[in-house]
């Protein structure tokens, strides 16, 4: 007889989750919970979850509280008695009146090895903060922040120039059969949870705009990091002549290019945050005597442009400076 299951989440990253889960002859996708229908982009029109739409492609009833706290959604999950809960990026915390009613428990799909990088972001934080590996971890969650017992895991590299969403998609679709294999193993009592240990916890907060506020007196490096760990939002932005504007880069790592600017800028051109040129290219000085190689800019009011376009559009000054 398959497995009685309920799908709570919402972003496009529990989606493939949720079609590995519909199409597998083990389980019984009851029903899908999810946030309700929000406004969002210019026009404000209503839009629903990806979850949402996925659920509803597939005939599969869907439920959107307001609050999941509520006696309402109490109610629900009562009478439909699931053997688990598959929770995936869902957005509200589990009250533990909830957690209680399924035999198997409610199972989260988190985007980092535990331990480490609990909370909302793990995937933006942890190649913002320079990590190289990185994964998933399925667990039983408890009334805590992603600190429930552990049941299994899958590794993932993190790639030099991998962006946020590229890293959301590869571990997004690791996930689903991950899950699978997670509810199988359970069901037959194959796996023995594992506690976190608490000492090596570190901590993955949702995302505010000022993350995206570049410091140029670090290395080059972590702030390519964070350039590619806070794609697509907040995004990595400076100021130039006291206007926003949102950058992209790489560290140089070409010693030729590094000597040839070094020795076309006096010592006193080389401040934190520096918009220096060499032939084509653009580049920017950062701490510790590293250089950041400047690839698109998008000033305040105007649109995307390569770097050497905003060098010439701006008819760029010697001397002129990122976050001034």
């Amino acid at each position: 007889m398959p497995l009685r299951i309920v799908f709570c989440g919402t972003p496009e990253f529990a989606v493939p989750s949720l079609r590995h889960l519909i199409a597998h002859p083990d389980f019984q996708v009851e029903a899908v919970v999810t946030q309700p229908d929000r406004p969002s982009g210019r026009g404000r029109e209503i839009h629903s979850s990806p979850v949402k739409l996925a659920a509803v492609a597939a005939g599969i009833p869907v439920y959107q509280p307001e609050k999941i706290r509520s006696d309402a959604a109490y109610d629900y999950f009562q009478r439909l008695a699931p053997d688990a809960v598959v929770i995936i990026a869902y957005g509200q915390i589990v009250p533990k009146r909830l957690i209680e009613i399924p035999r198997l428990g409610w199972i989260n799909l988190h985007g980092s090895l535990l331990p480490k990088y609990r909370g909302a972001a793990p995937i933006n934080w942890a190649i913002a903060n320079g990590e190289t590996r990185t994964g998933l971890t399925t667990m039983l969650i408890d009334p805590g922040l992603d600190t429930g017992p552990m049941l299994l895991k899958h590794e993932a590299d993190i790639g030099p120039e991998v962006t946020a969403p590229q890293l959301t998609l590869l571990l997004s679709e690791s996930g689903g059969p991950l899950m699978v294999e997670t509810l199988e193993k359970l069901a037959r009592g194959g796996i023995t949870p594992e506690p976190q240990d608490n000492s090596q916890a570190t901590f993955a907060p949702i995302l505010k705009k000022e993350d995206g506020r570049m410091d140029w007196s670090v290395p080059a490096q972590k702030i390519s990091d964070r350039i590619r760990g806070f794609d697509p939002w907040p995004g990595a932005f400076t100021t130039f002549l006291g206007k926003s504007c949102r950058i992209w880069g790489k560290p140089l790592l070409d010693p030729a290019a590094e000597a040839g600017l070094k020795s076309a800028y006096a010592p006193e051109a080389w401040v934190d945050g520096a918009i220096l040129m060499l032939g084509r290219e653009v580049f920017v000085s950062c701490g510790e005597n590293t250089i950041l190689q400047l690839e698109f800019v998008h000033l305040e009011g105007r649109k995307r442009v390569t770097a050497r376009e905003f060098a010439f559009g701006v008819r760029l000054a010697a001397g002129e400076c990122f976050g001034r």
